[in-house]
């Protein structure tokens, strides 16, 4: 594990593996980054996949309490990008990941290669919320309640350990707390036309964490965006999804500048 410091002096735990061009893995809300398990293995046969913690998870210090907003994460992930001797990388965020790296995008246009996110928003859509009985399970935190949100349940039964490790990110209640604050404030409705990336939308039919209508907002807003709707995927297609990574390079060779 190495350490990159923000740009407050936080600590951001980082790990590297694979080879090839560099592409940035962005966890969502208080999710360490171990939770992208098999899915950052899958990747890092094809790429040089970074991943890191975000301030207050997991190997990860706190860091100021006014720094946890989208955007000022945003300039985490590219401290983490200026650790890794990364001029420039593929993005791909999950969720709150997802946010933080429509940011990345837009205020470090020459940080972004190709731009994925999945299972996200551009901020607040009317008609288009969290269910209240997903938004309840969220707040308690409880794996069991948010299990069947983000996964099938005969995926989630055969990885028990992907499971886990997504839902037991180390971070305390004052971090999750802003993590998840800093999720609900995101706003960049009004500056994703900016945003010059090749861009590919992952979104599950049945997301009722982020309903679809939130993808389908983000493609009218991203002029070179591709969406893809994942018939009967929940809030975590980035992990049960295995035909996502197909999807992923395929947009990279296809589209991205090297």
């Amino acid at each position: 594990m190495k350490i990159a410091l923000a740009p407050d002096g936080a600590s951001l735990a980082w790990v590297e593996e694979g080879r090839g061009e560099p592409l940035l893995l962005i966890a969502g809300q208080a999710t360490a980054m171990d939770g992208w398990g098999p899915t950052a293995e899958a990747l890092a046969e094809h790429f040089r996949v970074i991943r890191f913690d975000h301030r207050g998870i997991g190997g990860s210090s706190n860091g100021d309490a006014d720094r946890y907003t989208t955007r000022l994460l945003a300039a985490d992930a590219a401290a983490v990008l200026k650790a890794a001797r990364a001029d420039s990388a593929h993005v791909y965020g999950h969720s709150m990941g997802g946010r933080i790296a429509q940011w990345l995008a837009i205020d470090h246009p020459q940080r972004v290669r190709a731009l994925i996110v999945a299972a996200t928003s551009g901020g607040k859509l009317a008609g288009a919320e969290p269910t209240k009985d997903a938004m309840e399970a969220l707040v308690s935190g409880v794996a069991g309640r948010l299990e069947t949100l983000f996964f099938n349940p005969e995926w989630a039964a055969n990885h028990p350990d992907a499971v886990r490790a997504f839902f037991n990110s180390r971070a305390s209640a004052w971090a999750k707390s802003r993590h998840f604050r800093a999720s609900r404030e995101h706003d960049a409705w009004g500056q994703l036309g900016s945003i010059q990336s090749p861009t590919l939308i992952l979104h599950g039919t049945g997301d009722a964490l982020t309903p679809l209508p939130n993808a389908i907002q983000l493609h009218r807003q991203i002029r070179r965006s591709t969406l893809v709707r994942v018939p009967g995927a929940g809030h975590g297609l980035h992990l049960d999804r295995p035909e996502t990574i197909q999807w992923i390079r395929q947009l990279i060779e296809a589209k991205a500048p090297r």
